[in-house]
Order: structure tokens, then sequence, then C-alpha cells
């Protein structure tokens, strides 16, 4: 946005930027913004509601501040993952994991402080460090799109940042880094005093071993979690920190108070309480996705391996924009992400996987 009001003092180094966020376009399939398309079991949407009934008669009342029964049920949840043993001091939950980036950076990031970040990765990143006042450095990703443990190592060592961010499964290409590589990256950052916060929002659809088993014996790495995605909950807004607890104590200095409502808590421990249920279109999904990267390559495309719900895609001979048109024009909206020459696509219910594929041949062609 430019042409700002000489009367609205806004911060000269946020004039140039524009509010994140994807093209919200009505009577399309929308497959730009890696939701989950399954709905909520029916069984589970009847506790919910139970529990919300249960909760209404004390909406005069600020809800639990440090909601601490839903961090105590999330702990569960990540230890039974795991094979670990967290308890809720190692869990803050907020409003999105968005909340919880902002407030690593709000606490350990600002004027002085450096972050890094592999790109091409999550571009909400660099924008919550601008809005922080946070300076970017923008690490390096091989072609594709993997991390080369030497050269990310090299760049911890030359910025000596205070924040280091990973994303994976990364965003948007849907490749995963090994633990190994994660745990080098862990041992660099430890080494100049910085925080690795890795970015594990689709975490259940990868194979890969989580970045939670390095918290016990390296206290600065912090996994970002959210319930957005494999439990099919992104209406409800709730991401999760895994930490050393004297990181979560940090993150409550500069949490706002009572900014989890306590209609949002309830619905989450009830879609805790049920995570099978919650996360049985799981398997549907990684199923979806081998069959649209098979249906993408079959076409003449090129699809890049994923361990995430969507799939990054190129080998298109238009340029990003065209192509993105021409599948609009077919009624299904997918995501340019900004790279030329690459699209993304979430991974969508059978019907919608098919009919992305039906105006797939039909643009290749």
């Amino acid at each position: 946005m430019s042409n700002w009001p000489s009367w609205l003092p806004l911060r000269e180094e946020l004039q140039s930027l524009t509010p994140y966020g994807a093209p919200q376009i009505g009577d399309v399939t929308q497959l730009n913004t890696n939701e989950n398309p399954f709905s909520l079991p029916k069984e589970v949407q009847e506790k919910i509601l139970a529990q919300i009934k249960n909760v209404v008669a004390g909406l005069n009342r600020y809800p639990d501040r440090d909601a601490v029964r839903l961090r105590s049920k999330l702990a569960g949840y990540i230890s039974a993952q795991s094979g670990l043993n967290f308890s809720v001091e190692n869990i803050w939950a907020a409003n999105g994991s968005n909340e919880i980036l902002q407030t690593i950076f709000l606490a350990c990031g600002g004027t002085g402080r450096t972050a890094l970040g592999f790109t091409p990765s999550y571009s909400v990143h660099p924008l919550i460090a601008r809005t922080t006042g946070t300076r970017w450095v923008e690490g390096s990703r091989k072609k594709d799109f993997s991390i080369n443990a030497v050269e990310a190592i090299k760049e911890i060592q030359r910025e000596k940042p205070s924040l280091v961010f990973l994303t994976t499964p990364n965003n948007p290409s849907g490749t995963s880094t090994p633990i190994s590589i994660i745990t080098q990256i862990a041992q660099a950052a430890g080494e100049v005093g910085a925080l690795l916060v890795v970015d594990e929002a689709y975490a259940e659809f990868s194979l890969e071993k989580s970045a939670v088993t390095l918290i016990g014996s390296m206290p600065h790495v912090l996994s970002s979690r959210t319930m957005s995605k494999a439990f099919a909950f992104a209406g409800v807004r709730v991401g999760y920190l895994v930490a050393d607890p004297r990181v979560i104590d940090a993150a409550l200095v500069t949490r706002l108070p009572y900014h989890l409502s306590a209609l949002t808590q309830a619905a989450a421990e009830v879609a805790i309480d049920n995570s099978t249920l919650m996360q049985s279109g799981i398997d549907d999904l990684v199923s979806g996705r081998d069959l649209l990267v098979r249906g993408i390559e079959d076409a003449g495309w090129k699809a890049l391996d994923s361990s995430a719900n969507f799939i990054l895609f190129s080998g298109f001979s238009k340029s990003s924009a065209e192509i993105w048109n021409e599948f609009l024009k077919r009624g299904i909206l997918i995501r340019d992400v900004g790279l030329e020459g690459y699209l993304r696509v979430t991974v969508g219910t059978v019907a919608e996987n098919q009919q992305f594929l039906a105006a797939l041949q039909e643009i290749a062609q």
C-alpha cells in the first residue's frame, strides 16, 4: 500500500508493506491455503458443542489466562507422538502458530537483533521480523529447496543472529529437512547464542523425525506447531510452542493477557481428546498428494517431492500468473507463491483433486 495520509504516523519501515493473505474468491474450488478439506467428524462436532454449552454460562468471566488444561492436553499429545515426556511447562498455546512466531520475535528479536531464515520459505517470518524491527537475513536453499548444512552453518557463523528459522516440511516447497541436518544447524545456532525456531506446521504429514526430540539436550531449540492442518481445525485458530520451560517463561512475558478465549480453549481440548478421529483424514490426504504428483508429472510438468498437504509444481511454458489464471478460469483457485515458474496446489477431497487434474490436462495440452 502507498500514499498513506500525512496525519497517520505509520512507522516509515512499514509504509511499503501490504497485509499478508491469499486471494479470497467466492464460487471456486479453493486449493490455495493448505487447509484440510475434511469437515470435523460428526461425533467430535457434537462433543465440542456440548463442551461449549458448559462454558457459555461463564463467559462473563475471563478465560484461564495461562490455558493450563489445554496446554496439559497438548503436552500429552506431543509426548505420545514423540515418545518423550513433555509437561505443561514445555507448552505455550496461542491464536495460531503465527502468534507463536510473533511472540518469539517480541521476546528475542527487535532493534539491534538479527533473524536468519532459509528462503524461499514461509513468508510470514520476514514480515513479522520487519514489523518488530528485527533485521532479517535471507539464508540460502539449494535449487531443489533442500538445506545445505555446510552453507547454513557458514551463514549462521557470519551473521550471528539471535533467531534462526527453519521450516520443515517447508512452505512453499513441501520438502522436509532430516533431523541430522536440523541437529547440525542447532549446534551452530547454539554456538552463537541463537534460538533455532523449527516451524513444524505440517509435521504430522511427514515421516521425518521431529525437532521436538532435540529439546531435551538442546534447550535453545523450539518447535512451532499448529492445529490448523492435520487437525482440520483452521477456523478455531490454535497454535502451540514446544520448548524448554525457560523459553516458555520468556514467551509468557510478551504474550497478551487472556489471549485465548474460553470458547477456543474448550473446543481445542475436545479436539485433542479426539485426536485420532480429528486426524483420520491424513492417510487420505497423503494418498491424494501422491495421486496429484503422478497426474502433474503425467501431464509433462514437474512436481516436487512433498511431505506436506500441498505440492509445488513447475515445468509449464507460460508465466506463473498466466497458468494461475488458466486454473481460475476453470473454477480452481491455487497459489502463486511469488516464485516465477512455480505454483502451489493444496491437496483437496477426491472430487477436488479430480477437478484439478482435469483442468491440468486441458491447460497442459
